[in-house]
């Protein structure tokens, strides 16, 4: 589990990005490097870490799913994710 503070930077972020991200692409589209130095670092997308919705867990991390490894299995195995089921052949 990751410490809250880091789920707190990470959930800051993405608001970032979300509100700064017309502006910024507008800015990019002009060529206007300048002004894209003047807008908040963590506006940026590169900034972004794909991190489990459940956890925070940063590594494991299955895009599809939007969870890491872990909490996926553990609500696969509870029947929580519709159509998923243990393989067995």
């Amino acid at each position: 589990m990751a410490k809250e503070s880091v789920k707190a930077r990470q959930r800051k972020r993405e608001k970032m990005v979300a509100k700064f991200a017309t502006k910024r692409a507008a800015l990019k589209a002009a060529g206007d490097y300048a002004g894209l130095d003047k807008l908040p670092k963590n506006s940026s997308a590169v900034r972004l870490k794909n991190r489990c919705q459940i956890t925070g867990r940063p590594r494991g991390y299955m895009r599809y799913f939007g969870m890491c490894r872990n909490a996926f299995r553990d609500m696969a195995l509870d029947g929580k994710i519709p159509g998923v089921r243990k393989a067995s052949w």
